[in-house]
């Protein structure tokens, strides 16, 4: 079929042009004076366009348009929104430097606001505050992403509480997107070759601020169906889809930002799905520079940043050697560098032919900076990936820790929000790196703190019943249950809310383990609980979707569907009514499972108190006077086991602490203990786990050094570059020949605190010079399995020398009593290594 296609905009009368640009960025999102422009020119067609600004303006008749832009006081707010907007885009920023080279930060999937569907969950979430606090913070940062046709799915329960996936088309022209073009006026693509069929694919912008992110659409004519299928569905399809998504993503990202004129001078791989972006920047200096693969590699690897997600082995994206082959062999030549050196690069085992290809492993060994997402996380991912550095000690592997945080203005209640504002000051909104605002809390009265989250709480009660009186229209349930969905929930009961992925690790179901002992809480006249639970199970996952049916039927079962609901199709809609208007946030995970978490951080700034697993952020962000802990953070290998302890603790701190305390009412009918804990959660949380703290880490530690080393390799025409691959290939090839003749030292077999230690080391360099070896004493406390712990290293000087034999000397003092011990060891050295971890090669005495 022959089909001529345009497109048609709205008319908007001129005084209300402004309202077009607010609706296509996405400053909105985190600004509801904003969104109440587009509520107010007709709440029903905002409604039925799922809140969707640029639809709306689409949707709403031009008589209500013209009747707005003859109302005076429409005019006026509207006014004032584009002067905020203008003055923000346009205001200082905590980052003052360059904007020339950018960091590119690459995720696959993104969660920004509920009219751009294209994110499943937490790492979309995750990604989305990212942006926009980069906005806010004013970095030199771009996103980089697929544009999914059909996003992630609707979920719907049918009669039986069982999961159904369906997945509406998304309407690019009418949500917050814009096909970038040319000059010329035409459309910017890219092309990607994936086993010999070129994939074209087009670049659309979306707008955060003062920030951008760019997404790639296959769906266009040039491409055959299959391929046009690529950006169907985010985590759809097979595995040959996954990987032909990660191509385009991280090949094809990089392209599209040269398309653009943009300069991804770092680029940071949020978890393993853009690796393969690595290559692609080492083919471009191969061709700019006529580099050798080792110094392309050395040339990307000070500038590459990857942060990983993941806590079990089983979670990291591996593909079959087949279909690496498939898609990747002509790189070997594009890159000149043999078969199985380039499998090398995604395996932990290089010499083991059976060893899948890893994209974590492949982000490890080719980025700089590695992170985890939390402190607990951090230790997890070095324990899973110490057999990358099988010589280094655990605590040394370079695989650090960003703890994740949330965007306070995109998830605070538009009632705690303008609370908040009132007394904390303009800077809350204007100067949000300044994170101590939030010592304010405590100017709050207990009266205005308590009516807010009173409000939330009957707001989110209204919320739930809509939802449940639409779910049951759907399903055909009849008139009796709508007439109980009235009766659904009470706006004054204790209500513990768990949302998240319906995956088993998670235990969506652990509180209803005691029926008996729950119910007896449920039903509870006097003190009264309930429970609302939402979330999604992936569409392949039937044991997640069993806990959602379990959950269903319990209520049904026991008669307490007005006490224990579930709320389908758990988006960022649904999220913001219940981490602002539970009075529980409850989180029951297998420790170490969790790798961070960030539904907790955004109820904590609310005022809602979280309950939960010591695991992932609330292993370092809980204290008794801002929560609950269910445990102490103990570890089990037997589930069952585990699911009963922690099951009874948590009926345990129902009982005697949650219940109690919530119920524990003054004269003036307040809960002055609990609100002195939300006081005291709102305050330290709002604090440490804002998505500004965490961006002005990631920042100080990774962005600012990586562009630092950017501009010191451009400045120096790369020369370093150069030296160091040679110095590399010179320290591999003699590295076997290095050798610790003998250790001397003054050591006696008892030695008082205080006394000083002279150890001299004697090392035959062979045909390597001092300036290339690192020789350190590696001395502590000395274990009874013959280790060192709590480890110092002090460097070695060299203090003469008899041919290539080396003597190094070091004096260190004893300052812990006990057992010690000390040895030395050797690593590469050389001005260009961020880290001496970065070759592998360490020599033990």
């Amino acid at each position: 079929m022959n089909i001529s296609t345009y497109t048609v905009k709205p008319k908007l009368p001129n005084v209300l042009k402004p309202l077009e640009e607010i609706a296509k960025n996405l400053w909105l999102s985190w600004n509801f004076d904003a969104v109440q422009l587009f509520i107010r020119l007709d709440y029903d067609v905002w409604i039925q366009s799922q809140q969707n600004p640029v639809r709306t303006l689409g949707m709403v008749s031009q008589e209500r348009l013209a009747k707005a832009a003859m109302d005076d006081s429409y005019r006026a707010a509207l006014d004032r929104v584009y002067s905020r907007f203008l003055k923000y885009k346009r205001g200082d920023t905590w980052y003052k430097g360059s904007r020339k080279d950018v960091v590119a930060y690459f995720s696959m999937e993104y969660g920004m606001d509920v009219s751009l569907p294209i994110y499943s969950g937490g790492l979309g979430i995750l990604s989305g505050d990212h942006m926009k606090t980069s906005s806010d913070l004013g970095l030199p940062l771009v996103g980089v992403g697929l544009l999914y046709r059909q996003g992630y799915f609707v979920q719907k329960l049918n009669a039986d509480g069982f999961q159904q996936e369906s997945y509406p088309e998304n309407d690019w022209y009418n949500m917050p997107v814009e096909k970038k073009v040319d000059k010329k006026g035409d459309a910017v693509k890219i092309c990607v070759d994936l086993a010999g069929r070129n994939v074209t694919a087009q670049v659309w912008e979306v707008k955060v601020g003062r920030s951008s992110l760019y997404l790639l659409d296959t769906n266009i004519d040039e491409n055959d169906a299959d391929l046009r299928n690529i950006t169907a569905a985010l985590y759809g399809g097979d595995k040959e889809t996954r990987i032909q998504q990660e191509i385009l993503l991280g090949i094809g990202g990089v392209r599209a930002l040269r398309a653009l004129g943009v300069n991804p001078a770092v680029t940071h791989m949020n978890e393993g799905h853009s690796a393969f972006l690595v290559f692609e920047r080492m083919r471009e200096v191969m061709t700019e520079r006529g580099f050798s693969f080792d110094e392309a590699l050395e040339s990307v690897w000070p500038t590459n940043i990857f942060t990983t997600h993941t806590p079990v082995p089983a979670g990291n994206e591996r593909f079959d050697i087949g279909l690496m082959e498939k898609y990747f062999k002509n790189w070997t030549q594009i890159l000149g560098v043999s078969w199985k050196d380039f499998l090398a690069l995604g395996r932990i085992n290089p010499n083991d032919d059976h060893e899948t290809f890893c994209l974590t492993v492949l982000a490890l060994k080719l980025a700089a900076y590695a992170n985890g997402v939390a402190r607990l996380h951090g230790a997890v991912s070095r324990t899973m990936w110490k057999g990358l550095w099988p010589q280094l000690p655990l605590d040394e592997v370079p695989i650090h820790h960003v703890t994740n945080g949330v965007h306070p203005r995109t998830w605070l209640s538009n009632d705690m929000k303008d609370l908040l504002d009132r007394y904390f000051g303009p800077r809350f909104e204007e100067a949000p790196s300044d994170l101590a605002t939030w010592n304010k809390m405590d100017h709050i009265s207990d009266e205005e703190l308590w009516r807010t989250h009173e409000r939330r709480r009957e707001r989110l009660v209204v919320f739930v019943r809509g939802r449940i009186k639409r779910r049951i229209a759907h399903t055909g349930e009849g008139e009796r249950r709508l007439q109980q969905a009235e009766d659904a929930l009470s706006p004054y009961a204790l209500t513990l809310c768990f949302s998240r992925r319906f995956a088993t690790y998670k235990r969506g179901t652990l509180l209803l383990r005691d029926p008996e002992r729950l119910l007896r809480l449920v039903k509870d006249n006097e003190r009264p609980i309930q429970l609302i639970f939402a979330g999604k199970a992936h569409p392949h996952d039937m044991p997640g979707k069993e806990l959602i049916r379990e959950i269903i039927h319990f209520a049904e079962k026991y008669d307490v569907t007005s006490r224990i609901v579930f709320i389908e199709n758990y988006d960022m809609t649904v999220a913001k009514y219940l981490t602002s208007g539970g009075d529980v946030w409850l989180n029951t995970p297998r420790r170490p499972l969790e790798a961070s978490g960030t539904s907790g951080m955004k109820a904590a700034m609310n005022g809602v108190l979280n309950c939960s697993i010591m695991d992932g952020w609330w292993d370092e962000a809980y204290s008794p006077d801002v929560g609950w802990s269910i445990g102490c953070g103990e570890e089990y290998t037997d589930t069952e086991l585990q699911d009963d302890i922690e099951s009874k603790a948590l009926y345990d701190l129902l009982e005697r602490d949650i219940i109690p305390l919530f119920y524990q009412r003054g004269r003036d009918g307040l809960p002055r203990e609990w609100i002195k804990k939300m006081k005291a959660s709102m305050r330290q949380i709002g604090q440490s786990m804002s998505s500004h703290r965490m961006l002005m880490d990631y920042s100080h530690e990774f962005y600012l050094p990586a562009l630092k080393n950017y501009k010191d390799m451009v400045r120096n025409n790369f020369a370093e570059v150069t030296s160091l691959a040679a110095y590399l290939v010179k320290i591999r090839q003699n590295w076997e020949h290095l050798k610790i003749t003998r250790i001397e030292s003054n050591a006696r077999p008892i030695m008082q605190r205080g006394d000083s230690i002279m150890v001299t080391a004697f090392i035959d360099l062979g045909a390597l010079t001092p300036e290339e070896i690192q020789v350190e004493l590696y001395h502590g406390a000395a274990s009874s399995g013959g280790f060192i712990t709590h480890a110092g290293r002090s460097p070695m000087r060299p203090a003469g020398h008899d041919g290539s034999i080396f003597e190094y000397q070091v004096r260190i003092e004893c300052t812990d009593t006990g057992m010690q011990g000390h040895t030395v060891r050797l690593m590469p050295k050389h001005d260009a290594l961020i880290h001496p971890y970065r070759t592998g090669l360490i020599k033990w005495a």
